[in-house]
């Protein structure tokens, strides 16, 4: 796979800009204490699933002291549509005792301080930094992984590997954005099976050999 130049890495996040001038989360949230849990809820489970088991649930529960109060049992019973509800109840419960306890109620702002939270990862940790509070942090799921694979981007065979190479080759115009263009470019055009490369805006810079002729 030949490697992209800078120009071409240009190129491309300005495409992706262009397809989507306002990336964000395709996930419900009011504040970053909502956005957290969805997140950790979404983890093996649809954007579009967890919404509808958190548009109720963030109505009348929106902060961690209200979540506290409602415990892990009566969670359990809006996320029973989602897969690993149990556990995810759990540690949305465990963790909002710590937001209470150690973090006066709000969501910390640093990475080193959200992953010390019952159920994030670095990978949820970065989607709240990027969200949230508009850092640029990339967050390497499936899709992100898939993309910058593909595309020659930033070629690995982890997600840390993945998002330590995007880290040094996203111009700096377009990390906070980055994230967003690359799990939405994966969900709708470059998808697992079978790309719709026919319908990709940057099919002349990507690197993938396999490219399909059609749908």
């Amino acid at each position: 796979m030949a490697k992209l130049t800078k120009a071409q890495i240009t190129q491309i996040f300005e495409q992706l800009s262009h397809d989507r001038p306002d990336p964000k989360t395709e996930l419900v949230y009011t504040n970053p204490f909502t956005l957290i849990c969805a997140v950790a809820f979404s983890a093996q489970s649809t954007d579009v699933g967890v919404n509808k088991a958190t548009k109720p649930l963030f109505e009348k529960y929106d902060t961690p002291q209200k979540m506290l109060a409602l415990g892990e049992d009566g969670l359990g019973e809006y996320l029973k549509t989602i897969g690993l509800w149990r556990q995810k109840a759990k540690n949305c419960i465990a963790m909002c005792k710590i937001l209470v306890d150690k973090f006066g109620g709000e969501v910390p702002q640093t990475r080193d301080e959200l992953v010390t939270l019952p159920g994030v990862g670095r990978k949820t940790a970065n989607v709240v930094l990027n969200e949230a509070f508009h850092q640029p942090t990339i967050a390497v799921d499936t899709h992100i992984f898939r993309v910058s694979n593909r595309t020659g981007l930033a070629a690995g065979k982890t997600p840390d590997e993945v998002e330590a190479g995007l880290e040094k080759i996203v111009p700096n115009e377009y990390k906070l954005g980055a994230h967003h263009w690359l799990i939405l470019h994966g969900r709708y055009v470059c998808v697992a099976r079978k790309p719709k490369c026919n319908m990709c805006s940057i099919i002349g810079l990507c690197q993938f050999k396999e490219k399909t002729a059609s749908l």
